[in-house]
């Protein structure tokens, strides 16, 4: 496993993080502390929860996931854990969480921050992030901008000002942002640097072959700025698996939640992970692998952030750490891109 600078952070986190949204709802508390060990056997030190999850969200489940990583976390030696959680934005259906929840201010943070340590089994996470903007952005799937769509939300300044307490008290060493804009980034950078409020250092957004969008405006800036992608959905909800693509479909998130996954109903995204799939079994790989190395190994990704419901599927992911894609395959999946240009948007 390769260690790398999280951002400007003094970080060093595994290039492979356990992302674990399926714990609570797909895998049981017994199968997720398995994938824990694992993953820690083979040279991960970084795990990412969230206070809303499992996912789908729903309100017998919530807040499973970090109550299930708590009793692994209370059971390691705390300063050889990476931990990231993230608060919930407002204005989603979960009445269950925070009464909505209602803003991104310093009541509702400092409220979700206290949950979180709390079913953690810690008194400091190591990166806090935003799970998406309050503001008025595309996102999870929308991809125009749509200025009728506009409503009062919480200053970022105020929102860095919130977590500035939390780092003050030492309940969070440092922050990060999440499904982000390049407009977003550059101005929590522009008000952490004029007011003297923490800089974040990492955003976690989506990035992979069918939705590489993050390359246009995003890399040059977390290159210019010194933030750290944590790149989520590698497999694109599985799509790059391939086992959507037999008949019958393969059992994943897709078809056990129905309209989960709106990113990855577009048109052309069908034709696009067929291609993958074909280039992928023309050099003697798994399509997941595929993948899996192609995102790994990007010049702008911090840490790749992967979810398994099996241990098998678990360490398929891990081990394609130790499989690098040639140029000449490389070569091959940029003409393919430019044939089906971020079909999942």
């Amino acid at each position: 496993m390769e260690y790398r600078q999280l951002g400007s952070s003094d970080l060093m986190v595994s290039a492979v993080c356990l992302g674990t949204m399926t714990f609570g709802q797909q895998n049981t508390e017994a199968e997720a502390h398995a994938q824990l060990d694992h993953a820690f056997e083979r040279g991960v030190n970084f795990i990412d929860t969230a206070e809303m999850y499992p996912v789908p969200p729903r309100a017998e489940t919530c807040f499973a996931t970090e109550t299930i990583v708590g009793r692994w976390l209370a059971r390691q030696t705390r300063d050889k854990v990476i931990l990231a959680t993230k608060v919930a934005g407002p204005r989603r259906a979960m009445a269950w969480l925070r009464g909505g929840p209602r803003a991104l201010d310093r009541d509702n943070i400092e409220s979700a921050l206290e949950g979180s340590l709390r079913r953690l089994k810690t008194d400091y996470v190591d990166l806090y992030q935003l799970h998406w903007p309050e503001r008025n952005v595309p996102m999870f799937g929308q991809y125009q901008f749509d200025p009728a769509k506009e409503k009062t939300d919480v200053p970022i300044r105020a929102q860095l000002e919130a977590l500035a307490g939390q780092v003050e008290a030492g309940k969070v060493r440092h922050v990060g942002i999440s499904n982000e804009t390049p407009w977003g980034v550059m101005e929590f950078l522009r008000l952490a640097g004029e007011y003297g409020l923490p800089r974040v250092v990492s955003i976690q957004n989506p990035y992979n072959l069918i939705n590489r969008t993050f390359e246009t405006g995003l890399a040059e800036i977390v290159f210019r700025e010194k933030v750290g992608l944590l790149a989520y959905s590698p497999l694109a909800f599985g799509h790059l698996s391939g086992k959507y693509q037999t008949e019958p479909p393969g059992r994943g998130r897709v078809n056990a939640f129905k309209g989960f996954a709106q990113r990855y109903e577009k048109p052309n995204v069908q034709p696009a992970v067929a291609a993958y799939v074909q280039l992928a079994l023309r050099h003697g790989l798994s399509p997941a692998t595929l993948a899996l190395s192609f995102v790994y190994r990007r010049w702008f990704v911090a840490s790749t952030i992967i979810g398994a419901t099996t241990l098998a599927q678990l360490t398929e992911n891990l081990d394609a750490w130790d499989t690098p894609l040639s140029d000449d395959i490389v070569a091959e999946i940029e003409t393919l891109h430019l044939r089906y240009s971020n079909p999942a948007p």
